[in-house]
């Protein structure tokens, strides 16, 4: 297995693992019950440096633009289960960050990044439509060019943050009759009249992420709020899709190792007919399997984040840990579930809440159907 970390990760790592011991860990049930984390937490995460590693030191980021930082915080939230607060704040730094950083203006950066760097601003990404699902190139919300200004209307669905996020990146036609060199990616703040959110939409699993409908009905959007090029949001797309697919697998495998641990702490403690579960050759094989699909899956994984740091993860690369780590999650957290038994399916367990949070990681990034699709085009290149 590479060593991919280095003791400067090593100390990261034991500071964010205390943080979360002392202000997740404790308010997990809250959030949950809640269907949405408090916005506290992100501003107390930007307080440690936990969001924003990636933006400059001039804008009050961390200025690195090593994703194994990004890593360590998927891995450490998966560990104590807190699967909704990892999609919260994984959103925040490894997919929607990114844009701000690679397309704003000097005006927009200055006005941004400082407040997605503290926490301050909470960020989310609006794509999907509700008749669209994965075809992007079927959205339909418009933004209608008046002066400086652009008129946007439409609707989305399934916007992760939606209830908390300050500024919206939201995915629409500025050109109606250009295809998809009609789209843009336009910046929408809280404030903008004729912004409404929806209800914070009602999951199996993950609701301590706050997911919402957003509509936008007249919002007037300045054409200073437009995030890079008119016209180039498909290409925009694009470009860090490779990193979001990466860091939806990085929880993923976490998940799984996650499940695992407490798998084999509790089959040493709970005892049936006379002897301790672990004792049972079924128990014993299980875990076998489970132990090596993980331990293959990482060396595989770190491999991949290794590449993203070099600047040489392929999208097909990307799409395979994808697939790999949520089919991993789902199949191994399923299977751990079972060898709890009857308190497997008890909400007090955190295999349980593993279990219901796994099933959107095969949906959410790309169906596990789209990644073969990407991987496939590779392999008959």
């Amino acid at each position: 297995m590479p060593a991919i970390y280095d003791d400067t990760h090593d100390l990261f790592r034991e500071s964010f693992r205390s943080w979360v011991d002392a202000e997740i860990v404790p308010r997990i049930d809250e959030f949950e019950a809640a269907g949405i984390m408090d916005r506290g937490i992100y501003r107390k995460a930007g307080q440690h440096g936990f969001v924003g590693m990636a933006i400059p030191t001039e804008h009050g980021g961390g200025g690195t633009d090593d994703f194994r930082f990004n890593s360590i915080i998927s891995e450490e939230l998966a560990a104590v289960g807190a699967g909704g607060g990892a999609l919260g704040l994984t959103l925040h730094n490894d997919i929607t960050t990114p844009y701000f950083l690679e397309y704003t203006n000097e005006e927009q950066a200055k006005r941004w990044l400082p407040g997605i760097a503290s926490g301050e601003l909470i960020t989310a990404i609006a794509m999907t439509e509700p008749g669209t699902g994965s075809d992007l190139a079927g959205i339909a919300a418009t933004a209608l060019r008046d002066g400086d200004e652009f008129v946007l209307n439409g609707a989305k669905t399934f916007i992760t943050n939606g209830i908390n996020s300050d500024l919206v990146i939201v995915v629409c036609r500025t050109d109606p009759d250009a295809g998809r060199n009609g789209m843009s990616l336009l910046v929408v703040e809280r404030s903008m009249d004729g912004f409404e959110r929806g209800r914070n939409l009602d999951k199996i699993g993950q609701h301590s992420a706050d997911t919402a409908e957003l509509f936008f009905s007249d919002v007037r959007v300045p054409a200073a709020n437009v995030l890079g090029e008119e016209g180039k949001a498909f290409e925009y797309l694009g470009f860090n899709l490779a990193q979001e697919r990466l860091s939806i697998a990085v929880y993923g495998l976490a998940a799984a190792k996650a499940a695992l641990e407490w798998t084999v702490e509790y089959v040493k403690e709970r005892t049936a007919f006379g002897q301790p579960i672990a004792g049972f050759q079924n128990t014993k094989f299980t875990l076998a399997d489970v132990a090596t699909e993980v331990e293959v899956g990482t060396s595989f994984l770190q491999d991949c984040i290794m590449r993203h740091v070099e600047g040489q993860l392929t999208p097909a690369n990307a799409a395979m840990a994808k697939m790999w780590a949520t089919e991993l999650q789902n199949r191994s957290i399923d299977r751990c579930l079972q060898l709890f038994g009857g308190y497997g399916y008890m909400s007090e367990y955190p295999i349980s809440r593993a279990f219901v949070d796994a099933r959107v990681c095969t949906i959410y990034g790309g169906t596990s159907e789209i990644m073969k699709t990407i991987i496939s085009k590779d392999v008959l290149s």
